[in-house]
């Protein structure tokens, strides 16, 4: 029938699900995965893929064209993990790490200081959700 998310109120809450169907997400996301890193392999696929990712992630717009190409590359690098290796974490981390980029750049005068360089140690940073 699917998925049945089981929630906890002390821990995370996790998933119980067919194995064959878990193994067909598997067997999808490899699928996928493989499919970028070809296209990724050609100079008009690599095109695409970038410009596949201004739809996606419409904050790409506040990265300059060789950071568009990078975060490609390092998400193509992820997923591929993700699929091959089951280290699912990476990918999100790859996302987060480039959307706190163009969100800081989006701020001309926020990415101005943060060129400025620094010393010293500046005490606890407050995460922001």
């Amino acid at each position: 029938l699917g998925r049945l998310r089981i929630t906890h109120r002390d821990t995370q809450d996790f998933y119980l699900t067919a194995a064959d169907r878990e193994e067909e997400r598997d067997e999808n996301l490899v699928t996928a995965a493989r499919v970028f890193a070809a296209l990724a392999r050609s100079e008009s696929g690599e095109r695409a893929v970038v410009s596949a990712l201004a739809e996606v992630f419409p904050w790409v717009r506040h990265l300059t064209a060789a950071e568009r190409h990078d975060f490609a590359e390092e998400l193509i690098a992820a997923l591929s993990d993700a699929a091959e290796l089951a280290i699912d974490r990476t990918a999100h981390e790859v996302i987060a790490g480039w959307r706190a980029t163009a969100r800081i750049k989006a701020d001309e005068s926020l990415y101005q200081q943060a060129l400025v360089p620094t010393e010293g140690d500046f005490g606890p940073v407050q995460a922001l959700g």
